[in-house]
């Protein structure tokens, strides 16, 4: 059977004999009832767990729609109209209304970056901000210590809107809802105190009841205030299929829910080979965020079995500190020895791939010099079919092989497994 993995803007396509592969992953099977902007506006005609968006807002009040980066892949162009629509008919004028991209630890943004994430329309007629790390207001502790320190242009706001997309997340469990404020626009301090309980057994994808790391991201969001959310479901082509708007919480779970029917996938067995790709740009640019398929690639593997990776990485690591990480560790069991004694932002996905080095191969197909490959503790190959070809000779004429074209939003989930 031929397979194709989006690498980039392109695609790799590996041959893999049918009777072999026990399982391609993609979304399971769902008819949707409404796409895009349709699934938006129905969205926030039938909020949950608040009334409509019109009327929990008033004019006067100064308004902060915090929305995702350009390494995200909401398509916030097909959300925030609609917002502006419900903010209008609430009589708050444009000029109260900033929309905040939330930087997290990512790069700021150019102008032509942000006029393509929310449209020319919405570019012209609010203010559009990057969040900002030096220009921030301390609104408190959590329970843990996570400092909740927040951008100026969110603390300051009378209302706060949080929009993004809900995905699986390996250490929060769930992408969305309250994850705007924190890490969205909170400072690489806050960010790094959240995610130093990653290395809990309960913090996994797919797990929110006594995870703790998203106990600590809904502690900041209730210290900030969330007045509303807008969140989207998308299919494996970065489309909006599913909605939810109202409560941070019960909005949120409501979308997490039509999520784990959609990806959360059953497999029959762990195999001997996994072939997996984050579905190409813009989720492979770098191999910081490609890092998200491999993760949950790992739920799919056979110990002692191979994963071969796809991702363009044209941009590299993607991570000052995931670099220096990787670069400078002398073995890859020694960065997970690294995180149990001190976690750094950037670190905690190198100490990341670590831990499923500690199980499984892992063959990198990407635009990265092969050298630099090796020195990262990943093998270099110059296209997936070479690497598959490679790893079915060691595995044998009876290796078992799952496919997953769109590893960072499928779940597998081994019929004999918990998470």
């Amino acid at each position: 059977m031929k397979l194709e993995f989006g690498f980039g803007n392109g695609i790799q396509e590996v041959v893999v004999p049918d009777k072999n592969l026990i399982a391609t992953l993609k979304a399971n099977e769902m008819e949707h009832k409404r796409k895009g902007e349709d699934a938006v506006r129905y969205a926030l005609a039938h909020p949950i767990g608040k009334g409509l968006l019109r009327d929990e807002v008033n004019a006067g009040e100064k308004i902060a729609i915090i929305t995702s980066d350009i390494s995200r892949p909401l398509p916030s162009y097909d959300v925030i109209p609609a917002v502006l629509d419900e903010l209008s008919a609430a009589g708050v004028p444009d000029e109260d209304i900033t929309v905040v991209f939330g930087l997290g630890s990512h790069r700021k943004q150019t102008e032509e970056e942000m006029r393509h994430l929310v449209g020319d329309a919405v570019f012209e007629r609010v203010k559009c901000v990057d969040s900002e790390v030096d220009n921030c207001v301390h609104m408190g502790e959590t329970k843990n210590g996570t400092p909740v320190d927040i951008t100026r242009s969110v603390a300051e706001a009378d209302r706060r809107i949080c929009l993004g997309n809900i995905e699986f997340h390996y250490f929060a469990g769930y992408s969305g809802g309250a994850k705007a404020i924190m890490p969205g626009v909170s400072t690489p301090e806050a960010i790094q105190a959240n995610h130093s309980m990653m290395v809990s057994e309960d913090a996994c994808a797919g797990r929110l009841e006594g995870n703790p790391v998203r106990a600590d991201i809904e502690e900041a969001g209730e210290k900030v205030g969330i007045d509303y959310i807008v969140n989207a479901v998308l299919d494996e082509h970065k489309n909006i299929v599913y909605a939810v708007a109202g409560d941070v919480v019960k909005a949120h779970r409501a979308g997490c829910e039509y999520l784990d029917k959609m990806y959360r996938v059953e497999i029959p067995e762990r195999a001997d080979i996994v072939i997996v790709s984050q579905g190409g740009a813009p989720k492979d640019a770098n191999l910081y965020q490609t890092q998200k398929a491999l993760d949950n690639a790992k739920h799919a593997v056979k110990k002692g079995g191979r994963i071969i990776l796809i991702g363009s990485c044209k941009e590299g690591l993607g991570s000052a500190h995931f670099e220096e990480w990787l670069v400078n560790a002398p073995t890859a069991h020694s960065m997970i020895e690294r995180i149990e004694r001190h976690f750094q932002l950037g670190g905690h996905k190198a100490a990341a791939i670590a831990m499923v080095l500690e199980n499984a191969d892992i063959d990198l197909v990407s635009d990265m010099e092969d050298d630099f490959v090796r020195s990262i503790f990943l093998n270099p190959q110059p296209s997936a079919q070479e690497a598959f070809d490679e790893a079915f000779e060691k595995y044998g004429e009876d290796a078992s092989v799952i496919a997953m074209p769109f590893g960072g939003a499928t779940l597998p989930i081994a019929r004999d497994l918990s998470l």
